[in-house]
């Protein structure tokens, strides 16, 4: 099996928020596509967050591409400039109010999120013994909710679609296969 050869990219982004790239591109067999479009969003973070009294801790928002409410864990895409780790901190830090250091981090996995028309790969961390210790610094675009409940409820909550974000219900399940003696 062989990669694509990309012969030319365009920038055709309808917006800094959103960028899309075409390619034209030759496939293996000699085939050229010169219209394949796809949005290079880059890295997301996510942290499961379990509080030093045994709490895992969701965000409640508003998400206006699916225009639904929904319950997931704190994420954010990565930082210019930052690491994945430093991003993860300073998402947890501005969507719930936790600080704490790298050291804490532990890294999960990652999962690919349409890898066929966008670049954007969610890498998933466990932070555990966390306290509220700073305040939410929230975007313009973002209202959040913090709701707190026990590992065993967000397990829950993914089995009956309460927590239906993909990128959410694969942390909470790595990490109840990794650390099963979190959720009893």
């Amino acid at each position: 099996m062989k990669k694509w050869k990309i012969i030319k990219e365009t920038d055709v982004s309808p917006s800094k928020w959103f960028p899309v790239l075409q390619h034209t591109v030759k496939l293996p067999n000699g085939t050229i596509i010169d219209d394949y479009f796809f949005s290079p969003m880059g890295n997301v973070v996510m942290v499961l967050a379990i509080t030093k009294k045994n709490e895992v801790v969701l965000v409640k928002q508003y998400k206006h591409g699916l225009g639904e409410i929904l319950i997931e864990l704190p994420s954010g895409f990565q930082q210019k400039g930052k690491t994945l780790k430093e991003s993860a901190l300073m998402e947890l830090e501005e969507e719930v109010g936790i600080k704490t250091t790298a050291d804490n981090l532990i890294f999960l996995g990652k999962t690919a999120n349409n890898p066929t028309k966008t670049t954007l790969v969610t890498h998933f961390y466990l932070a555990k013994d966390l306290e509220f210790n700073s305040k939410q610094d929230l975007e313009i675009t973002e209202n959040i909710e913090i709701v707190k409940v026990s590992p065993q409820k967000a397990l829950e909550m993914t089995k009956n679609g309460e927590i239906w974000a993909v990128d959410s219900i694969v942390n909470i399940t790595k990490a109840f296969f990794k650390y099963p003696e979190i959720f009893k």
